[in-house]
C-alpha cells in the first residue's frame, strides 16, 4: 500500500489508503538518489517520513523496530503524526568523516554514511519543506564497567586522567547507526539477484512491505531491525590515518550476559576485555573501536536462545560440546543467522583499512572484514582465565568445529554466505 500526499490535519486523524502499492502518476516526484555519489548534494537525502509520501525515495520508516511505537503514539493521539523534529544543535559532538569510501557504492550498502550531517549537508532541502531525518547520532558520554576497575587495580590498566580517569570511568565518543538499505548493493554483497532479496523480504515479513517487490524504483529500504551503537576510545579525528593504529572489538548482542552477568557463555567477559584493548590503545595515541550490534542470540533472537537453552540442558547426559550447536539448529533450522557480510560497512564508514588489535576469535568475522579488503594484525583470544566455568562447553563446541584458527590463507571463505555458520 502506498499513502496519499494529503497529511492528516490533527493528531490521530487517518491518511487516506490507496490499495497498491506500485508507481503512481506522481512517481516522478520521488526525491532523486545516486548511492555512493562523491558529495551529499549529488547523493542526495534518504527520505523516509511520511509528511510527503510521493516524496519518499525509502521503503520502510525510521527509528528501526521502534517505528512501531511511533505508530502506536500516533494511535493513542499522543504524538502529533505531522511533528517535524527540531534539529537545532544536535550536530555530532566530534567530526566523522567524510572518507573516500562514502563515494563508493560498494563499500557501504547497510547504512547511509551521510546519516550523521544531515542538518549541515541537506540545510537547503530542509528549508524548502522537506522532512528528513538523521540515521545517525554521534554523543560523548563517560562509561564504566567494574572489570576496568578491576584491571586498574591488578595494573593491567594506569589512569591517565583522559581516556581514563581515577574514577574507572572512561571518556568515549559514540555513535548510534540505523540500518539503510542499499538493495542492489545488499544483494550483490551476498551474491543474489535484487529480485529474489526483495522477493524474501516481502514474503518472509507476510507482506509487511509490498513496494519491496512492486516498487522497483526505490532502491533504498529501512527494515525494522535494531541498528548498532559505536564506542570510541582516544581522538576520533585520528581515523582514516595510515599511522593510526587501531584496537576492535566487534560484539553481537548478548543482552543476559553484557547486562544481567550470566555466566553461561562468554559474551561480557569478551566484551570488557575488547574495551580494555581499547583503553590501552588510546592511551598509546591509537584509537579504541567497539562496535555493538544488536543481533541477540547470534540474530535469532532471546525466546529461541532461552529455548534452545532447555533443550540443551535437559537432553540426556546434560550439556555437551558435541550437541551445542545441534540443539539451536533442531529449534531455530539453523546455527547462526548473524551473516557478516555488512559487518565491514562500518569500517568503511570511518575510513578504516586496518585493525592492528581485533578482539575475536570469530573466523567469520575476520573473514568478512578481509574479503572486503580491510587488513587485521594480531587476532586477540579471549584470556582463558576470563572463560567462566559454565561457559567452558561453549568455547570447547566452538574450538571442535574450528571456527576459531591462527590459519590465515582460507579465512575469506568463512565469510561467504552460508545455510549455518558459527561465530562468537
Amino acid at each position: 500500500m502506498s499513502l496519499s500526499d494529503t497529511p492528516p490535519k490533527a493528531p490521530g486523524s487517518r491518511r487516506h489508503i490507496r490499495l497498491t502499492s506500485h508507481p503512481q502518476a506522481g512517481a516522478a516526484q520521488l526525491v532523486p538518489l545516486k548511492w555512493g555519489a562523491a558529495t551529499a548534494a549529488e547523493r542526495g537525502p534518504v527520505i523516509a517520513t511520511l509528511t510527503h509520501p510521493a516524496r519518499r525515495n525509502a521503503i520502510g520508516v525510521h527509528s528501526g523496530a521502534y517505528g512501531i511505537y511511533r505508530a502506536l503514539a500516533i494511535a493513542a493521539q499522543a504524538l502529533d503524526p505531522n511533528h517535524r523534529a527540531d534539529l537545532t544543535n544536535t550536530a555530532p559532538a566530534a567530526p566523522l568523516g567524510p572518507f573516500p569510501q562514502w563515494g563508493d557504492p560498494a563499500k557501504i550498502v547497510s547504512f547511509d554514511p551521510w546519516g550523521h550531517l544531515v542538518a549541515e549537508v541537506f540545510a537547503d532541502r530542509l528549508a524548502e519543506g522537506l522532512d528528513i531525518r538523521p540515521t545517525i547520532a554521534v554523543t560523548k558520554a563517560h562509561v564504566g564497567m567494574p572489570e576496568i576497575k578491576d584491571a586498574i587495580e591488578a595494573g593491567r590498566l594506569k589512569p591517565d586522567g583522559e581516556v581514563l580517569l581515577a574514577s574507572g570511568d572512561v571518556r568515549v565518543t559514540k555513535a548510534a547507526i540505523e540500518p539503510v538499505w542499499w538493495l542492489p548493493g545488499v544483494a550483490k554483497r551476498f551474491g543474489i539477484a535484487e529480485t529474489d532479496l526483495r522477493r524474501a523480504l516481502f514474503e518472509q515479513t507476510a507482506g509487511m512491505y509490498p513496494e519491496l517487490v512492486t516498487r522497483s524504483d526505490i532502491k533504498v529500504f529501512l527494515p525494522p531491525i535494531g541498528g548498532m551503537t559505536l564506542y570510541f576510545f582516544g581522538d576520533v579525528t585520528k581515523l582514516g590515518r595510515p599511522e593510526t593504529k587501531i584496537a576492535c572489538r566487534v560484539h553481537d548482542e548478548c543482552n543476559g550476559s553484557d547486562v544481567f552477568g550470566s555466566d553461561i557463555c562468554t559474551c561480557r567477559p569478551y566484551l570488557a576485555h575488547g574495551m580494555e584493548l581499547c583503553v590501552e590503545q588510546a592511551q598509546q595515541g591509537g584509537v579504541g573501536l567497539v562496535v555493538y550490534n544488536r543481533k541477540e542470540g547470534r540474530a535469532l533472537g532471546e525466546v529461541t536462545k532461552f529455548l534452545v537453552y532447555n533443550a540443551r540442558k535437559r537432553q540426556v547426559g546434560g550439556d555437551s560440546a558435541a550437541q551445542y550447536f545441534a540443539r539451536t539448529e533442531c529449534v531455530a533450522g539453523v546455527q547462526d543467522m548473524r551473516f557478516q557480510q555488512l559487518m565491514p560497512d562500518v569500517f568503511h564508514w570511518l575510513g578504516i583499512t586496518r585493525i592492528d588489535r581485533f578482539a575475536s576469535m570469530s573466523n567469520m568475522k575476520s573473514g568478512a572484514l578481509r574479503e572486503m579488503g580491510i587488513e587485521i594484525g594480531e587476532q586477540v583470544e579471549i584470556p582463558p582465565d576470563l572463560i567462566p566455568p559454565d561457559a567452558q562447553v561453549e568455547m570447547d563446541a566452538k574450538k571442535a568445529a574450528g571456527y576459531f584458527t591462527v590459519a590465515k590463507p582460507d579465512e575469506t571463505e568463512l565469510a561467504k554466505p552460508k545455510g549455518r555458520g558459527l561465530a562468537e
